[in-house]
């Protein structure tokens, strides 16, 4: 085998990101990885250095695909920016959708949970994906807040950061619960909230395209 292809480096990553959305960091083993792949130890380490250098990567990789993902989803064409906000929060709810609950939960969180304190490169880019992904928000929510709700003293980064989190924590609930079922009334109330905060019913947007899982 090649060990300079690219593909075998994507296998690694692909097969990184089910192993530790489904198990975590620490149940995940190289052997694990290679096993999934079909790739022997010494391909992966020709790509990496060791497990946590794979995570680092992984994470980036995760980074890469969502931001595609989100870059490309149909609430992107919607006009309004209060209605691409609502159309936003329903596309992560259709996310939620598309799979089973180790594929549709987000990497970053499951990853920071268990690392945050033992890993701090981990942590690191953790916590720079989720606020990465929070500043694509800033620019929309600051358009509704500036057309909807002028004298609101709240932020675009403060209520970006704030759908994260929501969004983090019913991924949490629906893992304790073991259903993805679990979190889609959490996700409904953060609509909710996100849609009183600028003004009540916003225009109707297009509806939604079936979203496909990023796993």
């Amino acid at each position: 085998m090649n060990l300079q292809s690219p593909d075998s480096r994507t296998r690694l990553l692909d097969a990184a990101l089910a192993a530790f959305r489904r198990k975590g960091y620490t149940a995940t083993t190289v052997d694990d990885i290679c096993g999934a792949t079909g790739l022997s130890k010494g391909s992966f380490f020709h790509h990496f250095k060791g497990k946590e250098d794979l995570a680092l990567a992984t994470i980036e990789h995760w980074n890469q695909r969502t931001g595609a993902l989100f870059a490309q989803a149909s609430y992107q064409q919607v006009a309004d920016p209060r209605a691409r906000l609502l159309a936003y929060l329903d596309f992560r709810g259709a996310l939620l959708q598309a799979g089973e609950l180790p594929d549709v939960t987000c990497l970053l969180g499951t990853l920071v949970q268990e690392t945050y304190d033992t890993h701090p490169a981990l942590r690191q880019a953790c916590g720079g994906g989720i606020a990465g992904h929070a500043d694509t928000l800033r620019p929309m929510i600051e358009a509704a807040r500036a057309k909807y709700a002028p004298k609101a003293r709240w932020t675009a980064e403060s209520l970006a950061l704030f759908t994260q989190a929501a969004l983090q924590g019913a991924f949490i609930v629906a893992k304790s619960q073991g259903s993805v079922q679990a979190a889609l009334p959490l996700l409904a109330h953060l609509r909710a909230y996100v849609q009183g905060l600028l003004g009540g019913d916003a225009p109707a947007a297009p509806a939604p395209r079936k979203a496909r899982s990023t796993a």
